[in-house]
């Protein structure tokens, strides 16, 4: 890094999301919402925190993971914090989230915008970690993804998505801990 994004790096690590004078903070709020361990939040705030630097000094449009593009959505509900705060006080300048319109045109740009991320990611901070920066899609993350009212619904857990995807360790090759 240089000097300037070294100074830039701390400034955002020093950025503070949960106040203490909230009742119900930022991690707490962003934790409810995706049903995440209070550990597993701090980790995608860090790791959303690394994502701006990127944003920050990238010399290409850059691609957050799910995991940070739903940190990064949460934000931008704390509008005073997110514009004032992050993007006037130490970012120095705006940075906007677009939406993009969909397609196969739109899917293979993402696609390639998302690997030139996870590039300057590990370029400056190693390898990322698989449960936040996930290898880039195929196809569509989540497509079956659905807001749903818990008070009204039961979720019940897809044993089968449990079993398909610790069976794709495997067939990969990577090994899986079990603890006995």
């Amino acid at each position: 890094m240089t000097p300037t994004q070294v100074e830039l790096y701390a400034k955002i690590q020093k950025f503070k999301l949960d106040s203490l004078d909230d009742r119900r903070s930022f991690s707490a709020k962003l934790a409810w919402e995706y049903q995440w361990s209070q550990i597993y939040t701090l980790r995608a705030i860090q790791e959303y925190k690394k994502f701006l630097f990127l944003a920050m000094t990238a010399d290409h449009i850059v691609s957050p993971s799910v995991v940070v593009d739903r940190v990064w959505h949460h934000h931008l509900l704390f509008t005073h914090s997110y514009w004032d705060e992050l993007c006037g006080k130490v970012l120095d300048r705006p940075l906007h989230h677009t939406l993009g319109f969909g397609g196969k045109d739109e899917a293979l740009k993402n696609y390639h915008l998302y690997e030139l991320t996870l590039e300057a990611y590990c370029q400056y901070f190693g390898t990322p970690p698989n449960d936040i920066w996930e290898t880039p899609p195929m196809r569509s993350q989540y497509p079956s993804y659905q807001w749903i009212d818990r008070d009204r619904y039961w979720i019940i857990s897809n044993p089968l998505y449990w079993l398909k995807r610790n069976f794709r360790g495997i067939i990969s090759g990577k090994s899986i801990q079990h603890s006995n």
